[in-house]
């Protein structure tokens, strides 16, 4: 008697085709959207802790990868015969956003707007939201999820915001949301905040990783589709990055910060990711009783005017983005104390510092620094971290130290090094020009950043390049005595 048999399978046959499986277990990770081969607490990718889940996949697959195809909803066509005017900005009304954006909001882009509490990011987007209702020609809608609607009409009274095109919602559901819009049919639409909004489809509590991507995949979808401006609050972490997966980010079209201290009146916006302008540009605020309002000359808050000069200051001129700020750095130089002096900072690298006290320390003579307690801090709440402030740093520390007071029309920018020279730094010609429209009359710069050197500047100015830390003491006391 003989059986027949199925001949075996070859070695190799069928690898790399694609095969019809049945419904197989799968892992992918909520926050990253890497497929580890098992499920696992951390994911090996991003390092989320609980963010691996399972999932189902069916179809074909390749390598052990399901692939599908499907007909595109619109084929690709040659780039030339593709307009580019859906893509426009408009104008909010708000100057300083505006500049920020690149000139505004384009229809159907999704701007996802993060910062602290209480910094001042809903009144913000109120005065937007405000400002394009009574300017653009279609509605605006404001859906919070934090607060009733009689608490946000209260703020647009004392803000003086209302507008009949300007609609108000408190929802913390996704299909309401989408509700609003159908029925009001908006320009515009701000979701505050897009953590207190779910959706039943998706699993997760509220503000979850899960319920937070799928929240944004789906507005991002409906805007794109019906050219909806979109502004989404975000909330952010202790460390000031914005809460949520990091594929939140890479979702939406721009990511701007709002920053911002308690005990200060100036606020920034400040642009980290734009595809539809610069991504280094940052506006400048004031927060005051009836709300915000743009700036469109702060240099003035960062700088104090003395009836004479007072040693322990010194100006140089930062750069924010593509903007030029003239800056005051003051220092204090206190009594001399036993053990390890106090260095304190207040809106500047303390790291900074604590180097440009060392070579001070090192490189000058008639100042000793290392038992003495040192105080350093910028005016107007304004945060400088950049290297072009060094110089300044040294001269205000060199100045309260010696009891020698800067002329106060002199400016000083430049990086320090470690052996006392002064090194190059960008936008100088930028920085100059910002200084001298202010009135400042004298400049200290790096070697070849002068106008001898770079072919540009203020003709009212007169610009003196210092090659190292004592060079610059000197053409002080030389401006002091004159």
């Amino acid at each position: 008697m003989t059986t027949s048999r199925s001949p075996a399978p070859r070695a190799g046959a069928g690898r790399g085709r694609a095969t019809a499986r049945e419904p197989r277990p799968a892992y992918e990770c909520d926050a990253c959207g890497h497929q580890p081969p098992k499920w696992v607490g951390r994911c090996p990718e991003c390092g989320e802790w609980g963010s691996v889940v399972e999932c189902t996949v069916t179809g074909p697959t390749v390598s052990g990868r399901v692939v599908s195809s499907r007909m595109p909803a619109e084929p690709a066509r040659p780039i030339a015969t593709i307009s580019a005017a859906p893509a426009r900005a408009r104008p909010t009304g708000v100057s300083e956003l505006d500049r920020v954006l690149g000139g505004g909001l384009v229809p159907g882009a999704v701007v996802l707007l993060a910062g602290e509490p209480g910094v001042g990011k809903s009144t913000l987007l109120l005065d937007v939201a405000q400002q394009w209702a009574a300017g653009a020609g279609s509605p605006s809608l404001v859906v919070s999820g934090e607060e009733s609607v009689s608490q946000v009409r209260l703020r647009a009274e004392r803000m003086g915001t209302l507008h009949d095109q300007l609609y108000l919602a408190a929802e913390s559901d996704l299909a309401a949301v989408l509700g609003h819009l159908d029925a009001v049919k908006p320009g515009l639409l701000v979701l505050d905040s897009v953590q207190t909004i779910s959706t039943s489809g998706t699993e997760g509590v509220s503000g979850g990783v899960t319920q937070v991507r799928a929240v944004t995949a789906a507005l991002v979808s409906v805007a794109k589709e019906r050219g909806i401006a979109t502004v989404l609050v975000g909330h952010v972490t202790k460390d000031g990055q914005v809460a949520g997966p990091r594929v939140l980010e890479h979702l939406v079209d721009v990511v701007l910060h709002f920053e911002g201290d308690k005990h200060s009146s100036l606020r920034m916006v400040r642009g980290v990711k734009n595809r539809y302008g610069a991504a280094d540009e940052v506006g400048c605020f004031e927060m005051h009783e009836g709300g915000i309002s743009s700036l469109a000359d702060p240099s003035g808050l960062f700088l104090t005017r003395y009836s004479e000069p007072v040693p322990g200051t010194c100006v140089t001129v930062a750069m924010e983005g593509r903007r030029a700020l003239l800056t005051e750095v003051q220092a204090l130089i206190g009594a001399t104390v036993a053990g390890s002096p106090r260095r304190t900072v207040s809106g500047l690298d303390s790291a900074r510092l604590a180097m440009v006290l060392a070579v001070l320390q090192r490189r000058t003579e008639r100042l000793t620094l290392h038992d003495r307690e040192v105080f350093a801090a910028t005016v107007g709440g304004i945060r400088v971290v950049e290297p072009a402030a060094d110089l300044a740093v040294a001269l205000a520390v060199a100045s309260g130290g010696l009891n020698l007071a800067i002329a106060p029309h002199l400016v000083a920018i430049g990086e320090v090094g470690l052996t006392g020279e002064v090194r190059r730094v960008g936008a100088v010609p930028r920085r100059l020009a910002e200084a001298a429209r202010l009135g400042f009359r004298l400049a200290l710069v790096p070697p070849g950043c002068g106008p001898e050197s770079t072919g540009a500047g203020p003709a009212q100015m007169r610009v003196i390049e210092v090659t190292d830390v004592r060079a610059a003491l000197q053409a002080v006391a030389r401006a002091s005595a004159e």
